[in-house]
C-alpha cells in the first residue's frame, strides 16, 4: 500500500441482493426482470418453469452450482445478473458437500459434532459469495440470492419475544451472508388490520390483500436494510423491478 494508491469518490458497483419472502409471491418473476439475468436453479425449485429465462440445467449438488459461477467467470457472455434460486434448497447441498468431505453421516455429526458441522458449512458459503465478487468485479455482475422464510420467536432483549420471518437457512450461514450482501428485501402481500366488535368484545383481524409488496427496511416482522443509497429507498415498493430501480435513481438525487 502506497499514498499514491489513495482514491477519492464514491464507487458504484452492481448490488448484491438476498431477496426473501413468503411463498408463491414472486420472488422469480422479479429476478427475472433484473438486467440480463441468468439462473442457476437449485434441485427442488421449480420457481421459474413458467418464465422464459436463461438458465443453467437444474444443479443436483453443490459443486453443480460452484461450476456453474465458474462457466459465468471464465467464458464469455453479456449476462448482468446471476440468480441463485434458491438459498433455502441449496443448503442441504452444502450439508450434503460438508459431509462428504469429513465422512460424516449427517451436518450434526461432521467432527464430532458441536455444532462445528455448520462452521465447516459456511466456507461452502464463502466459496460462493468470491465466485460473485470475482463476478462483480470482473465482468460488472450483480446477483440476487432468493431465499424462502420461517416464522420464528425473536428472544428480544429489550422487552417482550415475538414473531417474525426470517430466511429458511441455518444461522451461521445466514449472519455471513447478511453481512456480505448489499441489500436485503422481503417479499410478501400487503396485509392490513381490521377490527371488529367493540368494547370487551373487540377483535383484531388480519386481513391479506392481493397488493404484492416489496419491503427494503428492517422491521421487526420481517429482515430488511440496505448500504448507502439503497438503505435511503421508501419502506415498501410494488414488488417488481421497474419500481425497485426507479426508487434507486430517486434516492441517488436526495
Amino acid at each position: 500500500m502506497k499514498l499514491s494508491d489513495i482514491t477519492h469518490g464514491v464507487v458504484e458497483r452492481p448490488a448484491r441482493i438476498i431477496l426473501c419472502g413468503v411463498e408463491k409471491i414472486g420472488k422469480s418473476t422479479f429476478a427475472s426482470q433484473s438486467p440480463d439475468p441468468i439462473f442457476i436453479p437449485v434441485k427442488m425449485e421449480e420457481g421459474i418453469d413458467d418464465l422464459d429465462v436463461a438458465r443453467f440445467p437444474v444443479a443436483e449438488s453443490f459443486d453443480q452450482v460452484v461450476e456453474a459461477i465458474g462457466s459465468l467467470c471464465e467464458e464469455e457472455h453479456k449476462f448482468k445478473t446471476v440468480i441463485i434460486d434458491s438459498l433455502s434448497t441449496l443448503e442441504p447441498l452444502v450439508w450434503e458437500k460438508v459431509c462428504k468431505d469429513h465422512q460424516a453421516t449427517s451436518i450434526e455429526k461432521v467432527l464430532d459434532g458441536f455444532g462445528k458441522g455448520y462452521v465447516e458449512a459456511v466456507k461452502c458459503w464463502r466459496d460462493v459469495m468470491a465466485g460473485i465478487d470475482w463476478l462483480r468485479e470482473n465482468k460488472g455482475m450483480g446477483c440476487i440470492l432468493i431465499s424462502h422464510v420461517v416464522v420464528k420467536t425473536f428472544n428480544n432483549p429489550d422487552g417482550g419475544n415475538y414473531d417474525c420471518y426470517e430466511p429458511d437457512i441455518n444461522k451461521k450461514a445466514l449472519s455471513a451472508l447478511l453481512r456480505w450482501s448489499d441489500a436485503v428485501l422481503f417479499a410478501n402481500s400487503k396485509v392490513f388490520t381490521k377490527i371488529e366488535g367493540k368494547g370487551s368484545k373487540e377483535t383484531k383481524k388480519g386481513v391479506m390483500t392481493k397488493d404484492r409488496v416489496l419491503y427494503t427496511l428492517k422491521h421487526p416482522a420481517h429482515p430488511g436494510g440496505g448500504r448507502g443509497v439503497l438503505g435511503r429507498l421508501p419502506a415498501e415498493l410494488d414488488l417488481n423491478y421497474e419500481a425497485w430501480q426507479k426508487a434507486i435513481e430517486a434516492a441517488k438525487e436526495q
